[in-house]
């Protein structure tokens, strides 16, 4: 193995001398690496490939677009514009919950429920006698 990198360092040191790296895209910008700690391995190239290819998931593109109606309504200064922009916003957010498969309201209260779970589990077990 010692052999193979050699060789690949030494044809990398061969082009570096004849110029062949002086011109590539984004050079003396710092590199940007994306962050994919949180994606489980076995997806990560279609992730990756789905990316590289501009593709979003569905609920992902309503998201996206939910986020950015919701930053253009904050600057409107008309109200009849805002009204009207309200109304997509709602509907696009009706749009999102119907195409999800668990409501947005079982997961926006998971910590709760954890926290009540909690409490449940520190309650001293008291034992009935009949």
């Amino acid at each position: 193995m010692i052999f193979l990198e050699k060789i690949a360092e030494s044809r990398i040191v061969e082009a570096m001398k004849d110029g062949l790296f002086d011109n590539l895209a984004g050079k003396g910008r710092p590199l940007v690496f994306d962050d994919d700690r949180d994606v489980p391995p076995e997806l990560r190239l279609a992730y990756k490939i789905l990316k590289m290819a501009d593709c979003l998931p569905p609920e992902l593109h309503l998201q996206k677009e939910i986020i950015t109606l919701q930053d253009m309504m904050a600057g409107l200064p008309d109200e009849a514009a805002k009204l009207q922009q309200m109304r997509r916003l709602n509907f696009l957010t009706m749009k999102l919950n119907m195409m999800r498969r668990v409501s947005p309201l079982l997961q926006e209260h998971n910590e709760y429920t954890a926290r009540i779970l909690e409490k449940l589990e520190r309650l001293p077990q008291t034992k009935k006698s009949f």
